[in-house]
């Protein structure tokens, strides 16, 4: 059952291979905590209480936050969606089951001001290659809001031939276009123009960020790099490749863009997800009044 699932996610709901091995853990996850596998399940068998009686435990004695244990129901979800529509099952059990309430928390972003020296950190390398690959990639989750997974996945091909835009795929192996600035552009050219001279892209990978080996570049190494860059320009709390794509969707907020437009550009699938940037545009309006309003800085 599980294998048939699985091959679902990737073919038909096209998941990447991260989401697919989570639901995957999930899955397994409630199989062992009713005590049997997936050569032995039977899914006939489960009921809405013990669904109950799984979220319980998972809060109670696995310790996990609401958001977590929402995740791992969705994953439950999905699995007797399939079940359900392959006729395995005759009904939903998961149907009358709600979702934890969360606490709603605003994405971490890096203020204007600390752009451009963040930039700048993550030239100081002392490898040509690296400091023009490492800044790049900063750049394109900057001023693209990319994902991480989309730009680990992003080839060489997907700049677009004027050099003016990228072609993302992203969840659901979804398209979008997303426009490039040109000194990103300049950037863009100036490292491919590179990785040709040091002959780095002399095999047949396709990739537009890569090793020294030629080789695409993997998830862990681009989250280690933004990290520490982000790091050496002492940008506090959270640090990684999503705070930058916050960063980018924050900044075209407060400048005024439509919020619909920031969606087709972040590549959500509704508007809600993008609704969350609000929140930060609000909280910057009442830092300005707080300034800049005659009888705020008069203190009436």
């Amino acid at each position: 059952m599980l294998a048939e699932f699985i091959r679902y996610l990737e073919a038909e709901r096209r998941y990447s291979p991260l989401t697919v091995r989570n639901y995957r853990r999930d899955v397994e996850g409630f199989l062992a905590w009713l005590g049997t596998d997936d050569a032995h399940f039977d899914p006939r068998e489960v009921t809405t209480g013990q669904v109950r009686e799984w979220m319980i435990h998972r809060t109670e004695e696995g310790r996990i936050g609401a958001a977590t244990m929402n995740r791992e129901l969705s994953s439950l979800r999905t699995l007797f969606r399939w079940l359900h529509r392959s006729g395995a099952v005759e009904k939903n059990v998961l149907q009358p089951l709600v979702s934890l309430k969360t606490s709603r928390r605003l994405p971490a972003f890096v203020p204007e001001s600390r752009m451009a020296p963040l930039v700048a950190e993550c030239e100081e390398e002392q490898d040509e290659f690296i400091v023009e690959r490492n800044s790049l990639a900063v750049l394109l989750f900057y001023t693209c809001g990319l994902r991480l997974a989309e730009l680990v996945g992003m080839d060489r091909t997907d700049l677009s031939a004027d050099g003016t835009s990228l072609r993302v795929r992203g969840k659901g192996d979804k398209q979008r276009q997303v426009p490039v600035l040109p000194e990103v552009r300049e950037k863009i050219l100036r490292y491919l123009q590179l990785i040709g001279r040091q002959k780095i892209c002399s095999s047949e990978e396709k990739a537009l960020f890569l090793t020294h080996q030629g080789k695409r570049i993997s998830r862990t190494t681009v989250y280690r790099l933004v990290r520490d860059c982000l790091a050496r320009a002492g940008v506090q709390g959270k640090k990684s490749p999503h705070v930058l794509r916050h960063t980018f969707a924050t900044h075209l907020m407060n400048g005024g863009a439509d919020m619909r437009e920031i969606q087709e550009l972040l590549g959500h699938a509704s508007l809600q997800a993008t609704q969350v940037y609000t929140h930060n545009s609000i909280a910057r309006l009442k830092e300005v009044y707080a300034r800049a309003h005659p009888r705020e800085k008069k203190g009436e």
